[in-house]
Parts: structure tokens; sequence; C-alpha cells
């Protein structure tokens, strides 16, 4: 009976093993990441954000809630994280596969913000041209001000929840201590959420327009007007939030630079 079966021509692969570490990369690269440096829809999950909560109340020595994430909340720290996460953190270039993870709160003691990193990473990244940094600038800022209806928007939503909720705790029948410190402890950290967002978003008002200055007296051109334009559209926003959330503590955050 014929051989059916045609051996597999391998000599050029063997003569050349480099590529196939090249090819085996290639391929573990292709997935790491998800399209357009999205995080892969395999490491998302609906609580992948409930961390934020209990950073920001267990670095103000409070303790988290043991209640679970109503939608209007995760929603909150989902719409949250963008803006706490620092601006150009991943460039196109970077892998997000075991990139994402959490980030301390403006109320630990050993954090200090220095207005310069995001203007250094700026101007020493490689561009194919100065205009190239302005419009990453500009896109920085545009893509916060996108971003800051929508967060601001559920946070009143949760705030007002909130109000309600306080108010029902007298009237729920057989109320146990820990129930009501759980309903106590949810309401600090939505708070203290929105208070972390609102501390974030100084800060990068404070990089965008120490990075401006220095493309100025670098490499002037007139695309800076929009860009300052922007950054002072983005503060004028950020000094008059939609909701005005009581502060559960209030400590300097030490700023550098």
């Amino acid at each position: 009976m014929p051989e059916l079966c045609h051996p597999i021509r391998t000599a050029g692969v063997r003569s050349h093993p480099a590529l196939i570490l090249i090819l085996i990369g290639a391929a573990l690269g292709g997935c790491s990441g998800g399209d357009f440096g999205r995080t892969r829809a395999d490491f998302r999950n609906d609580d992948m954000h409930r961390w934020l909560g209990a950073e920001a109340t267990g670095s103000v020595g409070l303790k988290a809630s043991a209640f679970q994430l109503s939608e209007n909340e995760r929603q909150l720290r989902d719409l949250a994280y963008p803006l706490i996460e620092p601006p150009h953190s991943r460039p196109a270039w970077k892998s997000v596969f075991g990139d994402y993870q959490p980030l301390p709160s403006p109320w630990r003691q050993n954090v200090l913000f220095d207005r310069t990193n995001y203007g250094r990473a700026l101007i020493d990244e490689p561009h194919r041209s100065h205009t190239s940094r302005y419009q990453q600038l500009i896109e920085d800022v545009r893509n916060d001000i996108t971003r800051f209806e929508p967060f601001f928007a559920s946070a009143v939503h949760v705030i007002e929840l909130d109000r309600r909720r306080a108010a029902s705790l007298k009237l729920v029948s057989e109320l146990s201590p820990a129930e009501q410190a759980d309903a106590l402890a949810r309401m600090e950290e939505n708070t203290l959420i929105v208070q972390w967002v609102q501390q974030c978003l100084e800060r990068r008002i404070s990089s965008y327009r120490w990075a401006l200055e220095r493309l100025v007296i670098q490499t002037p051109d007139t695309i800076a007007a929009d860009a300052d334009r922007l950054i002072g559209e983005l503060a004028a926003q950020t000094a008059n939030p939609p909701v005005a959330a009581q502060p559960v503590i209030e400590r300097a955050v030490t700023v550098k630079g």
C-alpha cells in the first residue's frame, strides 16, 4: 500500500534556532494583551476594582465593608480607576499582561507625588516630531475631560443613595451592630473614592502644566495654546465638581517638584 504520509521538512527551521524563539515570543506576545492595549477579557471580572474601597479605607485606618458591591458602586470604581491611574503610565508599546496592579491611595504616608514625572516621561520618550509631544499631552488632557462627566454623574448618584441609606439605618428593624458597621464603612469607602479621584485630578492638572511649560521653552509651537485651553477647562471642572463629598479625613498630600 502506498505511503500516504509525507515527511515534514524541518531542516530550514533547525538551522535557525533563533527564528523559533522569535516565533514563540511573537505568539506569546500576541496573547499578552487585548486589542489596542486593552486588558484581555479573561483578566477582567465584575469586581476587579473592588480593592479601591479597601485601599482607601485601610490607608486612613478604617475597616472596609463586607457588603457586596451594588451595580452603582461597582460602576463608580470602574470609572474611578482610569482617573486614579497616572496618565501616560501605559505607553502603546507596553504590554498590559500582568501590568494591572492596585495603586496606593494619596493618604499613604510614604507616597510622594512628583509633578515632574509625567512631563519628563513625555519629553524623554522618542517621538517622530516635537508636535507629537504636544498632541500626546492634548490627548491625555482630553481623555480626562471625557472621563470627568461619567465619573461624577456616577458619584452624584452613589452619594445620593448613601444619604438615603444613612437616613434608613434608624428605621431598619433588628439592625445588628455588624450590619450598621458595614453600612457606615461602605459609605465611607464611596466618599473616599470620590475624594481620591478629586485629588488625582488636581495632581494631573499640576503635572500637565509643568509638562506644557517645559515643552514651550524647549520646542515652542502655536499648538501650545490648544493644550493650555484644555488644561484650563479641566482645571475649571475640577475646581467645581458636581458633587461635594463630605471629608472622611483631611490629611495633606505631600507634593514634590
